[in-house]
């Protein structure tokens, strides 16, 4: 029996028009009521994830939320930190020279100042109004080494990310752990952090194995909780990578695919 759903927002819960269904919210609540836990793991820092938790009244002491690809686990109603794994002043530094040299827009979110670019764009002002944040514009070069930093992206044109990550030194991959979140976005996160981790920690936490562990998502950044999960499942819309790792293929994120999840592999059974 499947005792936890770990779900992506952007084109997984979250339809085109970034809505939750009616059909997702009912599956949900559903098998909560059954007594599965359903947590959100998103990509999005975690003011991008609170209006949505509040939707699901994913908000009580037995209600967990991965944010920032994994970088940060918190139980919901107050706050506590399960988890985290952040990077430093000095390896965002390192990606900002990175992403002049290749010509790329960049911003990270930092613990003290927010969201910061050392020049604001439309990726990052994209990144600010799905999340409801300010930008600041800042010179990373004046990043002490330890400032804390969450997480550092490169934000640009798909084409741009598709000409770039081939350019990128095989040694990063031992620095950081690299994923493409969204055709704008490749993120560099703590090399111990991604969503199968901040997964993984919810369910140590409550007691549960991987293989009771259902995870479903639509991109590079979420194959390592895929794979971590008893039963790792691709929306109709994922890209075609993370289709060919999935257990299960469902519909898209227009059709409500994730509640078809819950539907047949929770309720029906």
């Amino acid at each position: 029996m499947y005792k936890l759903v770990a779900l992506d927002m952007d084109g997984t819960l979250l339809n085109s028009d970034k809505i939750i269904t009616d059909r997702n919210k009912q599956a949900i609540a559903n098998a909560r009521e059954k007594g599965v836990t359903v947590i959100l793991a998103s990509g999005r820092p975690l003011a991008g994830m609170r209006e949505k938790l509040e939707e699901l009244q994913l908000t009580s002491d037995k209600d967990f939320v991965v944010s920032s690809n994994g970088s940060y686990v918190h139980r919901v109603s107050d706050n506590k930190e399960i988890h985290s794994q952040i990077i430093t002043g000095k390896e965002a530094k390192h990606v900002a020279k990175l992403a002049e040299q290749l010509g790329v827009h960049m911003h990270a979110f930092s613990i003290e100042h927010g969201l910061i670019t050392p020049k604001n764009n439309p990726y990052t002002e994209h990144e600010a109004v799905i999340n409801g944040l300010s930008i600041k514009e800042f010179d990373f070069s004046q990043l002490d080494d330890d400032h804390q930093i969450i997480k550092a992206m490169f934000a640009d044109a798909p084409e741009e990310l598709d000409r770039v990550t081939p350019l990128l030194d095989k040694e990063l991959h031992n620095e950081f752990t690299i994923v493409r979140s969204a055709h704008i976005f490749l993120e560099f996160l703590h090399l111990e952090s991604n969503k199968g981790v901040g997964v993984a920690a919810v369910a140590k936490y409550l007691g549960i194995n991987a293989d009771e562990v259902i995870s479903m998502g639509d991109a590079e950044n979420d194959h390592h909780m895929m794979k971590y999960a008893g039963l790792g499942v691709a929306m109709g819309n994922a890209t075609k990578e993370t289709k060919a790792l999935a257990d299960h293929i469902t519909d898209t994120h227009d059709n409500s695919g994730v509640a078809q999840v819950i539907e047949e592999f929770i309720l029906n059974v």
